[in-house]
């Protein structure tokens, strides 16, 4: 139980609160408020999903025959590198970590902000200018390179492969940037006896993440620099015919990008641990060992990135390690399922849409692991690298697993951001029309790989059409159930009913206040007793009493204040 109890000598004085900014610029534009800056992030990267499925929509409606409907094989190219694109740095990564790290990890700790707010806050405008940059590249030529751009051709494409430099490397100091923020805050402003092992899980995923952004984006700075400078001063990094290499790219882009995978998808796993325990009644199953997985992910995650590059030409002798570690990360991974099948065995499931969004997160992301292992063997990446059989096991990872955890934690946030409740019965409908359509989707894209059926095309072979269709048809449903959220989302912030403060009866720190929180978010700065998932003791008071001492433990006779409900 995370008990929250003033600490004696917690900051605890009106002159220590700052003022809430007045004037709706200082207030909502460029607040330095931990909380506004994450709904800028969620709206910011709302808008830019939206853009990008759009995208996915044209490739879908291309692929509907053999011989490409509606663009040229060019435009095809450019659509799907933006698609990709937009979807993994301008949808994904803002959304959980500056979305929902900014909103609710500050909360859940008992801190009253960032430790750099106007860090923070340039962090975040780095972000919609680098989404504006990366879509006009339209108006130029838009990089057709795929969201990898290898070179030579990235070196040889369109004006606006340039400008995809400069996005990238534009979010990229921004992500690094809040994995400084946000790994300062966790280690030095948690509430008084919050210990490591007392932190919620939500917490313990942003802090593996920060750790990945700090380290793991230097390396795509370095390549996109890079591929910039060759590109506008002939530097020859990538050429090899002047002494360059192709695989020097490959090497420093995969550095990141296998790390980046992590970063996408362990703060979803933060989300689905603070969903499950709620919604099951139950105490977290082997809590530490959740924990340590994160870390544990984000150590290995360093360690796989050449997996990509079995078809490169790499030594036989050197894809053997590659091959047994990227089978090895999968390890913590399955334990965070195991973990998450023992809470939910036996426990009292209420099947409200941030549930069902859990579950269906899952089952979605545990296919798309289990691809990953068989990817992961050097014979079979050697025939189906090329093949939709790729295309089919990132989606599941990436999207039935990251964004259906956004789509979780929104459900489950959502009263304490807006203070009010989205409608029941169109959650659920939004959760069923995306489970299903998008496995519609999805799913034939394996056998069209196992096929033979190449990626990143625009025409075909006849033979493969019907799943693409069936494919096509399914990704029509999908965006359609992109309109029942945001319908959803709308008629909840004009009429939703409003929220008590804690209307799932959860028990981390960030329900012990008023939705949506003050300004400051703890006049008093509360302190911890407990691990925050038991759910056998009634909800923690928020008081002024007993004497805590540094570690959040009471002293000897003396008992905690009598809980309220």
């Amino acid at each position: 139980m995370a008990v929250a109890i003033a600490h004696p000598g917690a900051v605890d004085h009106h002159d220590h609160i700052h003022p809430e900014p007045e004037g709706f610029v200082a207030k909502y534009i460029f607040s330095i408020d931990a909380k506004v800056i994450g709904v800028q992030y969620m709206v910011a990267g709302l808008l830019f999903f939206i853009i990008s499925g759009l995208l996915a929509e044209v490739v879908r409606t291309q692929l509907l025959t053999p011989t490409g409907l509606i663009v040229s094989n060019d435009t095809y190219n450019a659509v799907y590198s933006l698609h990709g694109s937009g979807m993994v740095w301008m949808t994904i990564i803002p959304l959980v970590t500056g979305g929902f790290g900014n909103y609710v990890m500050p909360l859940q700790i008992g801190a009253r902000d960032v430790a750099f707010p106007w860090l923070n806050l340039v962090a975040f405008w780095m972000f919609p200018i680098a989404g504006a940059i990366l879509f006009t590249s339209f108006l130029v030529g838009a990089p057709d390179a795929g969201w990898t751009e290898y070179p030579p051709i990235s070196v040889q494409g369109p004006p606006g492969t340039s400008l995809w430099c400069v996005a990238i490397f534009l979010i990229g100091i921004s992500s690094t940037l809040t994995g400084i923020n946000f790994l300062v805050t966790i280690m030095k402003m948690r509430a008084p006896g919050m210990t490591f092992t007392r932190m919620p899980l939500f917490v313990w995923a942003q802090l593996a993440t920060a750790m990945l952004n700090m380290v793991a984006t230097t390396a795509l700075a370095g390549a996109l620099l890079a591929l910039f400078l060759e590109r506008q001063f002939n530097v020859p990094f990538y050429d090899p015919g002047r002494g360059g290499s192709p695989l020097l790219w490959q090497h420093m882009f995969w550095f990141y990008s296998h790390p980046a995978v992590y970063i996408m998808i362990l703060p979803a796993f933060g989300i689905v641990s603070e969903i499950f325990p709620t919604f099951s009644r139950k105490p977290i199953f082997g809590y530490k060992m959740i924990a340590f997985s994160s870390i544990a992910i984000a150590l290995l995650g360093f360690m796989v990135w050449a997996h990509h590059m079995f078809t490169s030409g790499m030594a036989p002798w050197l894809q053997l390690p590659f091959m047994i570690l990227t089978m090895v990360i999968a390890v913590p991974t399955g334990i965070k399922i195991f973990s998450w099948m023992a809470t939910l065995w036996g426990g009292k499931i209420e099947f409200h849409p941030a549930m069902l969004f859990a579950i269906g997160f899952l089952v979605t992301f545990t296919f798309g692991g289990i691809t990953g292992v068989f990817l992961s063997a050097v014979p079979v990446d050697l025939h189906e690298h090329g093949t939709y059989f790729v295309v089919a096991h990132i989606h599941y990872v990436l999207f039935g697993g990251s964004m259906f955890g956004i789509f979780a934690g929104l459900y489950y946030w959502w009263p304490k951001i807006t203070g009010r409740l989205m409608n029941y019965k169109l959650g659920v409908w939004h959760f069923w029309v995306t489970f299903v359509s998008f496995n519609v989707t999805f799913l034939p894209m394996h056998w069209l790989g196992l096929e033979g059926m190449p990626r990143r095309v625009a025409q075909y072979r006849p033979e493969f059409q019907f799943w693409n269709d069936v494919a096509s048809v399914g990704s029509f449903f999908l965006a359609a159930s992109t309109l029942i959220l945001l319908y959803n989302m709308a008629t909840s912030l004009m009429r939703g009913k409003k929220s008590p403060p804690n209307p799932w009866g959860a028990r981390t720190l960030e329900w012990t206040i008023s939705s949506p929180p003050p300004y400051y978010n703890y006049k008093t700065i509360p302190a911890v007793l407990k691990n925050p998932y038991n759910f056998g003791e009634p909800l923690p008071y928020l008081g002024l009493d007993p004497q805590v001492d540094e570690d959040g433990n009471a002293p000897a006779g003396q008992t905690p204040h009598p809980a309220h409900a």
